[in-house]
């Protein structure tokens, strides 16, 4: 079992799930929605893990070859799971996540949204990984659509409220994104996969994901700004803001390891500051 915890990357997925249910709990406070409509935050988290743990699963299985050269040490290049494993339980965690967002709201947009992010997790993983950029904006969608999927649990005014959320980590999922590639950028080449490193170098590549990390610092203060955040907010972000620009630095140092860490760390202070922005006053 443990394996199985290791493949999906559990922290990954309560991270991802928690970001979930903060925009299903900002929608539900600007939608005035009823105490009885709090329950849909729980099947909000339970999709998003399931999804996000299915999408990690299947990734691994189509990058075994990758994974081999620049991660070894992970479930299937290691042994320890085989591949057809891995995709049968990415199969079972997109068929329940899917099931679970059933639950969700009153209308069908977070089934529709579920549907077509576990279908494009998929293919993502089987091709649009080795698209040069496409891939890199796949995955910024989907960290952002987190966002969007909380707030569909409250209609199109819960998605029109995190819209601006969904913005800002696309941008900051892109820029890590793009740093990951350069730290990959062997294995990749080996593997013939045609990511923005190998197709136009690493400095370049270095200096679109800098210009990226910058925008997501300057539009950072949009949250507070058109008052969907309180005071607390603009101080949270301003420790995210800080790591950000570090990230940028290391990037931009030739560290893209380093780089992609700081990007991490800096994206979960973002997370706190939507949420001390929201939540505490």
């Amino acid at each position: 079992m443990n394996v199985y915890i290791e493949l999906i990357r559990y922290r990954n997925c309560a991270m991802a799930g928690l970001a979930a249910v903060v925009g299903a709990a900002i929608a539900y406070t600007a939608t005035g929605a009823p105490p009885s409509q709090i329950v849909w935050m729980l099947p909000v988290f339970v999709t998003v893990f399931l999804a996000t743990g299915a999408g990690n699963a299947i990734n691994d299985y189509f990058d075994a070859n990758i994974d081999a050269i620049n991660r070894p040490d992970r479930p299937i290049p290691s042994g320890r799971i085989s591949g057809v494993s891995a995709f049968r339980a990415a199969v079972v965690l997109f068929a329940a996540g899917i099931m679970v967002s059933n639950f969700i709201g009153d209308w069908q947009v977070p089934l529709l949204i579920a549907v077509f992010n576990s279908f494009l997790l998929y293919f993502y993983a089987s091709s649009l990984k080795r698209k040069v950029f496409i891939g890199n904006l796949t995955v910024a969608y989907l960290s952002g659509s987190t966002f969007l999927f909380g707030g569909s649990a409250y209609g199109m005014k819960g998605i029109e409220v995190t819209g601006v959320l969904f913005l800002l980590s696309m941008l900051a999922t892109l820029a890590r994104e793009i740093v990951k590639a350069i730290e990959d950028i062997e294995g990749d080449r080996k593997d013939g996969a045609v990511t923005l490193p190998v197709r136009i170098g690493e400095r370049h590549s270095a200096y679109i994901a800098s210009l990226v990390g910058v925008m997501a610092v300057i539009l950072s203060p949009i949250p507070y700004l058109v008052s969907l955040f309180n005071e607390n907010y603009l101080i949270a972000v301003a420790l995210a803001d800080v790591f950000f620009l570090y990230a940028v630095y290391l990037i931009m140092d030739r560290q893209p390891a380093k780089s992609s860490k700081y990007f991490k760390t800096a994206m979960f202070f973002g997370l706190l500051a939507f949420i001390a922005g929201s939540f505490l006053k």
